[in-house]
């Protein structure tokens, strides 16, 4: 345990957590990665980022489909190293169907990933930040945390909801030095997105270029995807001195989508 601040981000195995958790590393915070996937791929991207950047970075694998998983989570990282001084719920999952189809199973699954998991994280970390009179706790929201898509009832509804749970955890850590804000991205072209494309390719006859250009990108004025390293440097930026008085904020970075 040195003096170094430390990071917790959920979902950071992959994609957008894993190059915020990469930024903070870089940014010489000790780090604790969660997440799924294949243990040894998980060991690589552990020990490679550690080595990269000189700070201890760590490994749990505690279920955030569970209530427990949470405080598990954090925790274990305060065990590890002192303190959870910035918390980033990334964490979360897709289903895509008309809500009178929408499979209850995956509904549950959506909110206590994409939701659930937030309020569990935060209820374990809050106290400490308070007592320290400092944390930043960061919310991956979405786009659809701010306006709907057909289809996308439940991961629509619980990146409302985040919003919304950002807004009063900011109110009720504003006089104790803790920051809580939702930063609410477009389309990232992530493995999880890029995965998509073939089948919508095959399913409307369109080419790859028409498929990122008139379906996915289809919101988005720019034409351009997000970068995770753009969502990585808001990320950081919202743990600096100048951004003190972020607070409660649903940040877009998404190209204009929501302003239209």
């Amino acid at each position: 345990m040195g003096t170094r601040k430390s990071a917790v981000v959920t979902g950071s195995t992959s994609g957008i957590g894993l190059g915020i958790a990469r930024a903070f590393a870089q940014a010489g915070l000790n780090v604790t990665l969660n997440g799924l996937g294949d243990p040894a791929e998980i060991e690589k991207i552990r020990s490679g980022l550690a080595a990269e950047t000189g700070v201890e970075v760590r490994y749990d694998g505690a279920n955030l489909m569970r209530a427990e998983g949470g405080g598990e989570l954090v925790n274990g990282a305060i065990a590890a190293f002192g303190t959870v001084d910035v918390l980033v719920n990334n964490a979360g999952i897709q289903h895509v169907s008309p809500v009178e189809d929408f499979p209850l199973d995956k509904w549950d699954q959506i909110i206590a990933l994409n939701l659930s998991s937030a309020f569990w994280t935060t209820r374990a970390a809050l106290g400490g930040m308070k007592a320290r009179k400092w944390g930043r706790i960061i919310n991956v929201a979405s786009a659809h945390g701010l306006v709907a898509s057909p289809f996308k009832s439940a991961y629509v509804a619980a990146k409302h909801g985040v919003v919304g749970f950002t807004k009063t955890v900011a109110l009720e850590g504003a006089r104790d030095g803790v920051r809580c804000n939702a930063i609410c991205p477009g389309y990232v072209l992530t493995q999880l997105v890029e995965n998509q494309i073939p089948d919508t390719m095959k399913a409307r006859n369109m080419t790859r270029e028409q498929v990122i250009n008139d379906v996915l990108l289809a919101a988005q004025p720019t034409k351009e995807f997000v970068k995770v390293e753009d969502i990585a440097a808001l990320a950081v930026f919202l743990t600096t001195d100048a951004a003190n008085q972020f607070n409660g904020a649903a940040i877009s970075l998404d190209g204009g989508w929501t302003v239209q």
